[in-house]
């Protein structure tokens, strides 16, 4: 390709709205351009790269023995209503209507349409195993799309579907993935940690993240160098060991706290530890107001909540609704004496407090000495706290550790949850009517490559893995008004071209500012046809990686280019 015809509009200056390298890089380097609020263009730089990323996905996915298909984007509301999944997804969803008043949904995912299809073309377990899946555009309206492709309203995944008639099968098709999903990613050039993770909306038994190890990274990781336990922290369990006070139950006591609400403000004020307090929090699900207790040093794990109270929606009740409730504002809540009648989850560090202090359901007071079971009741125990680094490894007793991640891939065993709801059937070898098994399997393609940059980048641009490179080598002319620098440069492009991806940088600019772009999008392998070449008839072959730079003779360039190719892209064939 010859940089003059090509669409590559660079940035010297970073963007005003791109927060992190990756979306700083992919807006400069001419990767991507930005249309509205999460949405994005890939420009044809990027859109080289984004296919070399779909094919490497594809290879390893037909290697695991899946078969692609393109189901519709735009699907019917009717599909997501037998699943029960209509109302579950919320506003993330985006919803619409045909000129027949029909509603219809764009695809956020597609396990509805997968089971359809399962439903509607497979009688018999001769059919089965089956994994299927599509490379196909996704909408979801977040709330907040940020740092480029990594969160965004509308992007590309690859989603695949597994069908088993047993659990044995499905273990088989989830390993299969698991182990397709290290060779995708290594193939790409990205470090990954498989991850404990949580179900969400998705539903299913046991699911994994693949995270990319990053300091921008919106999941944090909680993990035990000793034994390697490594889960998301929605997933994360620690080991809480809690023993019954000896101390003697003292009398309730009311003290005057005037404008004192928070814990920390608390400790200060009444010179006692935090785990002296109970933290009464209330929220609100689609299934009604529930009061949270947790000792003061913990945090609420709402996802750890949302699965004891089995709701959809859950969020911390406003400011009006907890004094309604409780005859408190927020911050002087209390499970003591309350307004009105409501649900109360305990976590597992309630039932062992004694002479605890909490809100008085009053303003501006509070209560000490407050015991569990002979001051108030719960309904549910369970444990809905948020682990942190230093909590010790449910496994094996050490110290956890804590760092962020960005989520590339998600594996999930689905289990029963769509076959059942959509009433799939296929006869066993028995001639038996029985139900298949389901697992599901999502890569995010733009942040796949948004997470590349992040890892491999410096102060002058991106460095890209030769296995997605948008091209192989670059070649910079220095002085295009010499015509032997013109036609040294020509003739390298027309035989390079033959074997390789190579892109000419045949524009009338300084030097300075080709090495600039050269440096910025990032291409692995560059040639410089410039003063060395008029005095002794050789070029400058650099790797994007490296600092080193060597003078190679004219005739012997298109070897040693074939070497350092080989030697730089070996490492992604696996």
């Amino acid at each position: 390709m010859r940089r003059s015809q090509m669409l590559l509009p660079t940035l010297r200056e970073d963007p005003k709205d791109a927060e992190i390298a990756s979306h700083i890089l992919m807006m400069r380097a001419g990767i991507i351009r930005k249309l509205d609020a999460g949405l994005y263009t890939f420009l044809p730089l990027g859109h080289r790269v984004l296919l070399k990323v779909i094919n490497i996905i594809r290879e390893e996915m037909n290697r695991a023995g899946a078969q692609e298909l393109l189901p519709p984007i735009l699907i019917p509301a009717s599909l997501w209503r037998e699943s029960g999944r209509y109302d579950i997804m919320g506003k993330e969803m985006m919803r619409l209507q045909d000129r027949h008043e029909n509603d219809m949904v764009l695809g956020p995912t597609h396990e509805e349409v997968f089971t359809h299809i399962v439903r509607e073309n497979v009688q018999s377990y001769r059919d089965l195993p089956l994994n299927l899946y599509q490379i196909n555009t996704k909408f979801r309206d977040e709330i907040r799309p940020r740092y480029g492709v990594m969160r965004c309203r509308e992007f590309i995944m690859k989603d695949a579907y597994s069908f088993d008639i047993d659990e044995a099968g499905l273990e088989k098709n989830y390993q299969a993935m698991r182990e397709a999903y290290r060779r995708i990613f290594a193939r790409c050039g990205l470090e990954v940690v498989p991850v404990q993770a949580d179900t969400g909306n998705m539903g299913g038994s046991n699911s994994e993240e693949f995270m990319v190890p990053s300091s921008v990274g919106e999941e944090t990781i909680i993990h035990c160098r000793s034994c390697g336990y490594v889960a998301n922290v929605e997933r994360a369990e620690s080991k809480r060991e809690f023993s019954s006070s000896s101390k003697s139950m003292l009398p309730l006591e009311e003290i005057a706290t005037p404008n004192v609400r928070t814990i920390e403000e608390l400790v200060a004020f009444l010179k006692v530890s935090v785990d002296r307090f109970i933290k009464s929090l209330v929220y609100k699900t689609d299934k009604g107001f529930v009061l949270v207790l947790i000792r003061g040093d913990f945090m609420v794990n709402e996802t750890k909540l949302k699965h004891v109270l089995e709701c959809v929606e859950l969020e911390q009740a406003s400011e009006e609704e907890v004094l309604q409730i409780t005859g408190a504002p927020i911050g002087f809540v209390s499970p003591v004496n309350l307004k009105q009648k409501i649900k109360i989850v305990a976590d597992e560090s309630i039932p062992f407090m004694r002479n605890a202090i909490s809100g008085a359901n009053k303003k501006d007071y509070h209560l000490k000495n407050i015991n569990p079971e002979r001051d108030f009741v719960w309904d549910v125990v369970a444990d809905i706290h948020e682990v942190v680094e230093g909590e010790k490894c449910p496994t094996c007793g050490e110290v956890l550790r804590s760092y962020k991640g960005i989520e590339v891939g998600h594996i999930f065993k689905l289990g029963y949850k769509y076959t059942e709801a959509m009433n799939v059937r296929v006869l066993d070898k028995n001639g038996q009517s029985i139900t298949p098994i389901m697992g599901c399997y999502g890569i995010g393609v733009g942040r796949t490559i948004a997470s590349v940059i992040e890892q491999n980048h410096d102060e002058n641009g991106i460095i890209w893995p030769m296995s997605i490179a948008p091209f192989h080598g670059i070649i910079v002319p220095v002085n295009m008004s010499d015509s032997r620098t013109v036609e040294a440069a020509e003739k390298l492009y027309q035989q390079l071209s033959r074997r390789f991806e190579i892109l000419l940088d045949d524009r009338d600019e300084r030097p300075g500012v080709k090495f600039k772009d050269a440096d910025l999008i990032g291409i692995p392998i560059r040639i410089t046809i410039g003063k060395s070449f008029a005095e002794e008839q050789k070029v400058e072959l650099k790797l994007r990686r490296l600092e080193e730079k060597h003078l190679v003779p004219l005739e012997e360039v298109e070897k040693v280019f074939e070497e350092w190719y080989e030697k730089e892209m070996a490492p992604y064939l696996l």
